[in-house]
């Protein structure tokens, strides 16, 4: 009895110190996982226990925001969230004996993850996220946000109602896709909708409509897997509008009401003039925002160049009329000289005739018939009834410059017909 005594005594001096181990700290985890002992050796060795079989690595991408288009240099930049997921079959443990702890975040260099590469990138900053999470099961995920700046060919026929079409291709050019095939986790749809719902920025460009190819790019006789997201984009013209084309036609249809007004030629001219060198300080403007080549010119080009000739052709018709009479009072004079000198010989003519009658010998005809006779060939020309015209025969300046008002309305109404059938066409093309 004694000695059982002593032993539960002994038993229970050594215990007393001692309490049971629970492992339910990440830290935990991590001893487990071996991480800290690591080398950085296996964060470059894709971790694959089936060789046979690629990796599948599962992207979700999300527009946040599209920062800014330059036609210029024909770039776009935009800022999105890419999100990849992937399995390491050698980082896995039992919740259970952890406290049912499920997950753990690590940063990105603690494990291999995938290397990523954007095919039109030409600038822009790297993710400042250098975490993922990893899931019991040796799942990774990992969401980085990338703001970078892309080559895009943009086609400006249409602008400023243009739409855009750019392509973000998403590559692992260091496997190829017997080791890695790269997957969509959703539809483009769902993609479109998640990304409106989070969209950033309301500025000139509306985010449209989103496509996703997934495809293999074939390099040295090597395929990779490839995941192109097609981003289409939409301008705002508002401001254009505003800014460079409602001036334009402000400043054209000063341009007609100048033309058809009815003030002198000499400053009709001097108007037109003042309007044409207004509408080349919007022409440079517009040249400030556009790319210097082309394959075609954009429609807005055509429209500031019809205008400026339209004006051009203003200023030429004014000149023409202005010349034409000009060149008529010279002749108006001379014909007008011409006149008088052929009256004056006429009267001169009819007065002998007169003489010549009064020394004929008066034969049967009374004196006073003859005197009047005589003062009928004497008398000036009569006028017409009426009108007050001149008698036929005569000289009339009006009938000689009649041509100067019809020749000022044939060519004012062709320029107007000329600037409909124009304005038409490149609403035509703009709406086409």
């Amino acid at each position: 009895m004694q000695r059982v005594l002593v032993a539960i005594l002994t038993f229970s001096l050594g215990t007393a110190g001692t309490a049971p181990k629970y492992l339910c700290t990440y830290y935990d985890i991590v001893d487990y996982l071996n991480i800290s002992s690591h080398d950085k050796l296996h964060t470059y060795i894709l971790p694959k226990t089936n060789m046979k079989e690629p990796m599948e690595v599962k992207l979700d991408f999300m527009l946040m925001a599209i920062l800014s288009v330059v036609e210029k240099l024909q770039t776009v930049s935009f800022y999105f969230v890419l999100n990849l997921e992937w399995k390491n079959p050698f980082a896995t443990w039992n919740p259970q004996d952890f406290c049912n702890i499920s997950q753990v975040i690590l940063p990105l260099d603690s494990y291999w993850s995938p290397p990523i590469f954007i095919l039109e990138r030409v600038d822009g900053q790297n993710s400042d996220m250098n975490y993922m999470v990893l899931m019991h099961n040796g799942s990774f995920n990992s969401t980085r946000p990338f703001q970078v700046t892309l080559t895009c060919s943009l086609i400006i026929l249409k602008f400023p109602f243009d739409t855009q079409t750019c392509n973000l291709s998403i590559a692992s050019f260091l496997y190829p896709v017997r080791e890695i095939v790269m997957k969509t986790r959703r539809t483009a749809s769902e993609s479109m909708k998640e990304s409106q719902s989070f969209f950033l920025t309301d500025g000139e460009w509306k985010f449209t409509n989103l496509s996703i190819i997934e495809r293999t790019e074939v390099v040295d006789d090597e395929g990779f897997s490839v995941i192109t997201y097609m981003i289409s984009m939409e301008r705002r013209p508002t401001l254009y509008i505003l800014n460079l084309i409602l001036p334009t036609c402000a400043l054209y249809l000063l341009d007609m009401a100048v033309l058809f007004g009815p003030s002198s030629l000499e400053e009709k001219i001097n108007f037109q003039i003042a309007i044409i060198l207004g509408s080349s300080m919007l022409a440079v403007i517009l040249n400030n925002s556009l790319p210097t080549s082309s394959n075609k010119p954009p429609v807005i080009v055509l429209f500031f160049l019809g205008t400026f000739l339209l004006m051009i052709m203003a200023v030429l018709d004014t000149f023409f009329l202005l010349y034409q009479q000009r060149k008529s009072r010279p002749l108006d004079k001379v014909l007008r000289r011409f006149q008088r000198r052929k009256t004056t010989q006429n009267l001169f003519n009819k007065a002998d005739v007169g003489a010549e009658l009064a020394k004929t010998p008066l034969r049967n005809q009374p004196v006073t018939h003859l005197a009047k006779e005589g003062l009928q060939h004497l008398s000036p020309p009569k006028k017409a009834q009426g009108g007050g015209q001149p008698a036929k025969g005569h000289w009339r300046p009006q009938e000689q410059n009649s041509f100067m008002p019809v020749l000022e309305k044939v060519l004012l109404y062709s320029h107007f017909f000329l600037s409909l059938v124009f304005f038409t066409l490149i609403s035509v093309k703009w709406s086409s």
